[in-house]
């Protein structure tokens, strides 16, 4: 036996469509970040970022011994480093430069990749911090969040970084341990 349902003209369902896609892009917008969730952490002070490199772990304290917790990429074996510094800058689609480091390592590297361009390894944003040549920042390559990639540097996938970017300020306290 067929059925039909009938749902009125071609106007009427294609604007009904229109009208269910708008919800749901809307939806995703206000999602939380994509791979964060909020935890039970005590030991994140209200408004600290704490790097946990063995986990691969970014936690931002909230309060009330609740941390968002955020899924990174962190320096490879030799180009970790720890110990507790601040957030300097705040850049959006920041320009990137390589460091001597990687240039010596990799000659043919660009000296220069400017912000927003899809071959920018710093990706969307980027919380500079007051300690060395470091930065929690996005990427390009969203397949190395979790695994030890950079050569010091604290990555996120873009829409992380844009939900913590959104969070702190100039000064955030920034404690990276093993």
């Amino acid at each position: 036996m067929n059925s039909r349902i009938h749902t009125g003209s071609s106007v009427t369902r294609i604007g009904f469509v229109l009208m269910l896609v708008g919800f749901m892009v809307l939806a995703l917008s206000q999602a939380p970040a994509s791979a964060a969730t909020v935890v039970s952490a005590k030991n994140v002070p209200t408004g600290t970022i704490l790097v946990r490199t063995s986990q691969r772990r970014l936690y931002y304290g909230l309060g009330n011994g609740k941390a968002i917790v955020y899924r990174v990429g962190v320096g490879r074996a030799g180009k970790q480093w720890t110990g507790s510094t601040r957030i300097w800058r705040k850049a959006r689609n920041p320009a990137w430069a390589p460091t001597q480091q990687i240039i010596r390592d990799n000659p043919n590297v660009p000296r220069l990749v400017p912000g927003g361009s899809p071959r920018n390894p710093l990706g969307a944003a980027a919380l500079v911090l007051a300690k060395g040549n470091y930065a929690i920042h996005g990427t390009n390559k969203p397949g190395s969040i979790g695994g030890f990639v950079s050569y010091g540097c604290i990555r996120m996938h873009n829409r992380d970084i844009k939900d913590l970017y959104k969070r702190v300020s100039w000064g955030t306290r920034v404690v990276v341990t093993r």
